[in-house]
């Protein structure tokens, strides 16, 4: 059988699939270069903290846009629950809105933008985008606080709604999303971005569905997601049968300092399909960290994609072969009224976690674990001249070393694929200073291979009387290492580094003067195999780029360097690494935590 298998294999046929295919792909990308270039907010514009998406007319993803991997199958989510909602009363001219994570969505600032698109008076496709917007209401400047311990909280809550009927705006609804955040417009901006996607990909679709043809285009898009899940399929064959567990820890919620919170996984691989089981995972908390199963399920997606080959498409062809399950009031799958707005934070945890599971099938393909997801940082208050301002930004920093190869430096994690936004920017509209922006030394987890660097940022705040809200972790637990490889270094997050340099915490929502400085340190990524074995060229060229320290490098990696030149001593760095060995003994453990 071939991978076209429904189509003809040759001829015409076979090249105006993979046209079509390859055409529709990019109407989703485009979709998201459409964001890109007219939103408002830095979170979007910089950061990409957003998805876009071509779904058919079942509501089933087609293609998505090279966006963020944490919103994988979340469009699926939104759309059954507006085709739950109103099926029969779905009409060209309609777009839909929701946020609620209840009623479809994962947490308050991700607002989805749904468009059905129609050729004639029949339903073919959705245009969906969702985005995070920096402010949707609730108790703490940014809506995305770990301190809530309720959804009523976080902010405006929007169920699946039409915010245009049949191409008339419901200016009651508009102006009820307006009146219930701080910068409304920047919000009406972003969602007019949304829109703005939305009505570039109806374009593209029906001319696209023109050239084609209506039967053939709904033929091509359902021959999409089954060509993908064939090519899912045969890759998840070639993996080894068998349930593999793994255990991690997040440092706290928030709220209940201190207490740390248990993320366990069973991944069961039999022939062609995986499931992935959080059964075991805590309760949920009282702080905002708790996960829709749609976050839950994007983890997991994510953490079996990243496995497989990489030509296969992500669309619902690929989340066919893989189950979730992960009972309700747990961390994993919150029930209502729980809180959720940082619930990325355990996302990212989540990803690691199945790695660490997955690593037990298929040591050679999976690295160590990252820094353990992204800083998250609000600055709120009000400019010189008395406008309000809200600075919210996501720090990715590195990733685990690699079976192959060192982590990669000062990159996202790969949950979210997200960039840096810009110093300059930053600067320019928010009175905010960045003081640093460098890698930190010693950070990252020996190894063979070793884990990515990490950076650190140190801020001013140049106005009177504002708030600060960090979203962090792994200060506590370290990022593990693998098969002999190291923990890398936990993160940290004081106030006033060069003075008084307290620690304040990893989830924090504090009151910050003019003229205060405040650092976070991103945690280093884990090491993947014995630091022994690591080229000593490779350690000598991390000394010289400030990565690792001269005493590092004879502690960790057994390497010994010239007194007062950057070379390698080798007749001592030989003697040392035996001796080193020696001490240590043979054995190699799977998983190292630092302690």
């Amino acid at each position: 059988m071939t991978a076209l298998s429904v189509i003809q294999p040759e001829g015409d046929e076979f090249i105006n699939f993979e046209l079509f295919k390859n055409e529709l792909f990019s109407i989703a990308d485009e979709m998201a270069v459409t964001i890109c270039r007219t939103t408002y907010s830095g979170v979007l514009r910089d950061n990409m903290d957003f998805s876009t998406g071509i779904a058919d007319a079942e509501g089933r993803l087609v293609a998505q846009g090279l966006t963020l991997p944490v919103h994988l199958g979340s469009i699926r989510t939104a759309l059954q629950a507006v085709m739950k909602k109103f099926r029969g009363d779905i009409h060209d001219g309609d777009v839909f809105v929701l946020n609620d994570p209840f009623e479809g969505g994962m947490h308050l600032p991700d607002i989805f933008i749904l468009k059905p698109i129609f050729s004639g008076k029949e339903l073919i496709a959705f245009a969906a985008t969702t985005a995070h917007h920096v402010d949707v209401g609730g108790h703490v400047p940014g809506s995305n606080s770990v301190n809530s311990t309720e959804i009523f909280q976080e902010g405006l809550r929007i169920p699946p709604l039409k915010l245009i009927d049949s191409g008339k705006h419901d200016e009651a609804l508009w102006t009820l999303i307006r009146t219930n955040v701080r910068l409304p417009v920047q919000l009406l901006g972003d969602l007019r971005a949304q829109l703005a996607a939305c009505e570039i990909a109806q374009r593209k679709v029906l001319a696209l569905t023109a050239r084609y043809g209506l039967a053939a285009s709904r033929h091509y898009m359902s021959e999409i997601t089954n060509y993908t899940e064939r090519l899912a399929r045969a890759a998840v064959g070639e993996l080894p049968d068998g349930e593999y567990s793994f255990e991690d820890w997040i440092d706290d919620d928030g709220m209940d300092i201190g207490v740390p919170i248990r993320l366990f996984v069973t991944v069961r691989k039999q022939g062609e399909t995986v499931e992935f089981d959080w059964t075991g995972s805590a309760p949920q908390v009282r702080g905002a960290i708790n996960c829709t199963l749609s976050v839950t399920e994007a983890a997991s997606y994510t953490a079996l994609r990243s496995i497989l080959p990489g030509g296969i498409p992500n669309n619902d062809g690929v989340f066919r072969i893989i189950k979730t399950i992960a009972p309700e009031g747990t961390i994993a799958n919150v029930a209502m009224p729980g809180a959720c707005a940082a619930r990325a934070l355990t996302g990212f945890r989540m990803v690691d976690c199945a790695f660490g599971a997955l690593a037990k099938m298929v040591p050679d393909r999976v690295f160590a674990a990252s820094d353990g997801g992204n800083v998250g940082v609000t600055v709120a208050g009000f400019d010189p001249n008395g406008q309000r301002f809200v600075y919210v930004d996501f720090s990715c920093g590195t990733w685990g070393g690699r079976p192959w190869a060192d982590g990669i430096d000062g990159i996202s994690n790969i949950f979210v694929n997200m960039a840096s936004q810009s110093v300059e920017q930053i600067e320019s509209e928010h009175p905010i200073e960045i003081l640093a922006y460098e890698f930190a030394q010693d950070r990252c987890g020996a190894g063979k291979f070793r884990g990515g660097a990490p950076f650190y940022r140190d801020y001013r705040v140049k106005v009177p009387g504002a708030i600060l809200q960090i979203r962090a972790d792994r200060q506590t637990t370290r990022p593990y290492g693998l098969y002999g490889g190291k923990a890398g270094q936990p993160g940290s997050v004081s106030l006033n580094p060069h003075t008084t340099n307290g620690s304040i915490g990893s989830k924090v929502t504090i009151n910050v003067n003019e003229g205060d400085e405040f650092r976070y340190v991103l945690p280093g990524g884990g090491g993947w195999g014995n630091p022994l074995e690591r080229d000593p060229a490779a350690v000598l060229k991390d000394v010289r780029d400030e990565i690792v320290s001269r005493n590092a490098a004879r502690e960790d990696y057994g390497v010994v360097l010239e007194d007062g030149a950057l070379a390698v001593d080798q007749s001592a760095t030989l003697r040392l690494r035996a001796a080193m060995s020696a001490a240590r003994g043979g054995a190699v453990e799977f998983v190292n935590w630092g302690h």
